[in-house]
């Protein structure tokens, strides 16, 4: 038997992204999103009302970087989603994380975050089927520590995916099959 909840968000695991900008005085702007994806092999999609600091950074600096959220960071990750850089001038000196500046981008890169995605602002879709921040990735850094024989080792990043229907963060890093391969086993 199936029952009806109280909810339209009902896609899990959403990813924990931290968008990373640098203000108007090049104090640092971190804030926390659930709602982006890859949108082609190097662009990237965030889900961000205009209303965030953030995404007046992106559009007047034109670039920033997502980085993959990780258990070990959840505090700050969350402390990044529930202060708005609106209200708090320098938000990411409270979180006690360090950033190294983007030699490709204008945007900070948060040092202790497992893998960061450095891109360039493409456009801004407000529409109501508009996807909002759209960007180009340009790079991809990850630390050497979650890398197994030149490769990411997911099981390493502790990456942590955001629950939509109880609020939780839960930590993602078990293999449970070979994509592109499994499923053969079904052909006939």
């Amino acid at each position: 038997m199936r029952k009806e909840i109280k909810t339209t968000e009902a896609i899990f695991p959403m990813p924990v992204l931290m968008i990373a900008t640098y203000n108007e005085d090049d104090t640092i702007d971190v804030m926390n999103a659930a709602w982006g994806m890859m949108l082609d092999r190097n662009k990237i999609v965030l889900n961000l009302t205009e209303t965030h600091k953030t995404v007046k950074n992106i559009k007047e600096r034109k670039a920033f970087t997502v980085s993959l959220a990780d258990a070990t960071h959840v505090t700050e990750a969350d402390y990044f989603g529930i202060v708005s850089g609106n209200n708090v001038k320098d938000k990411f000196t409270n979180s006690g994380l360090s950033a190294t500046k983007s030699s490709v981008v204008d945007a900070p890169i948060i040092n202790e975050f497992p893998i960061c995605m450095e891109c360039e602002f493409i456009e801004y879709q407000s529409d109501e089927t508009g996807c909002g921040v759209i960007g180009k990735i340009v790079r991809v850094t990850v630390d050497e520590k979650v890398m197994k024989d030149e490769n990411v080792d997911i099981s390493l990043v502790n990456a942590i995916a955001f629950d939509p229907f109880t609020h939780g963060y839960y930590k993602i890093g078990e293999r449970v099959g070979e994509a592109f391969k499994d499923g053969l086993n079904l052909k006939k």
